[in-house]
């Protein structure tokens, strides 16, 4: 079963359409698009398990130079 999730991300001032360009390139991101709002950038990931997605977040996003913070909010199929 694959474990999806939507990644929220805020930016520095000014690098939300640099860093969604940059996101839409890492392997497991299926979409990555510029936003308004609290948050600069919203992506969808998805994963074989949840500590696959874990280390897409925290080794390959998370290091993206102009990322200040993130939230990530698994999918659940109630």
């Amino acid at each position: 079963m694959v474990v999806q999730a939507y990644i929220l991300i805020q930016t520095d001032v000014g690098k939300a359409a640099e860093v969604a360009a940059a996101i839409a390139q890492v392997k497991g991101v299926t979409l990555a698009e510029d936003v308004t709002g609290p948050y600069d950038v919203i992506v969808r990931a998805e994963a074989r398990n949840v500590d696959e997605l874990g280390q897409l977040v925290v080794s390959r996003v998370q290091n993206l130079d102009g990322i200040t913070r993130t939230l990530t909010c698994p999918v659940v199929h109630i």
